[in-house]
């Protein structure tokens, strides 16, 4: 790993007007920030500017378009790897956790805990299509994958439509309507859902204090049928 080299697309644009991902990332910015001193639209122009600025940032990549356009790319220094530790100590340091239940213990057997996943068709945040064969969803992304006893102690059954809303310790409320619930071998007290469909779900507000990581995989919810809700009254 840590292997760095070029790539290049194979298949002809399907439109004219398709953009690649830097041309959307600069093109957002562009719009978003008039005044920047990043002159976003000329890096798309030429992706050797970009790799000019990622090494003006990071020694590790000095010469970067030089390198980057021999056969097999480069490999980043990678210390550990060389036995190399880059401490006070100079040896490997391990950081001790308290334990797998750090999270606020949640009482209401009502409530479970959410983790965000993606897809087989998925690559990060981007979404290549609406197919998981991993887990036997095909065409569709708002889904709710439930461990059977988690459905049949709802009144829930595989494919109602449910409501998902967030049980925060700080009370405060986020809310998913119109989802699938599927039923899936997963622990009991436990579900999980597409991100980033539920990333809504989690307020910005909740995150690990340490590191600023948001609690996208311990979020507590209340799952519930979405015909049995009762009408506000106007």
């Amino acid at each position: 790993m840590s292997m760095v080299h070029a790539s290049r697309g194979k298949l002809p644009p399907v439109s004219e007007y398709l953009r690649s991902e830097p041309a959307i990332v600069a093109g957002m910015a562009a719009a978003t920030l008039p005044q920047s001193k990043v002159a976003w639209m000329d890096l798309v122009e030429d992706y050797d500017r970009i790799r000019d600025m990622i090494e003006s940032i990071f020694p590790d990549f000095e010469d970067y378009n030089e390198r980057i356009r021999k056969p097999g790319g480069f490999r980043l220094p990678l210390p550990p790897a060389e036995r190399v530790w880059k401490t006070a100590s100079g040896k490997a340091e391990f950081i001790p956790f308290e334990g797998l239940n750090e999270d606020p213990e949640v009482s209401n057997g009502a409530v479970l805990r959410l983790t965000t996943i993606r897809s087989h068709d998925q690559y990060n945040t981007t979404i290549y299509g609406l197919d998981d064969r991993y887990r036997g969803v095909f065409g569709r992304r708002d889904v709710v994958f439930m461990n059977q006893g988690d459905l049949t102690a709802r009144g829930l059954k595989h494919g109602d439509t449910i409501n998902v809303e967030s049980a925060l310790p700080s009370g405060e409320t986020l809310r998913l309507d119109g989802f699938v619930a599927i039923a899936y071998d997963i622990a009991q007290g436990s579900v999980a859902a597409y991100y980033p469909e539920a990333n809504g779900l989690v307020p910005l507000s909740c995150h690990d204090a340490q590191s600023g990581t948001p609690s996208y995989k311990s979020v507590p919810v209340r799952i519930t049928r979405q015909e049995e809700e009762t009408p506000m009254a106007g």
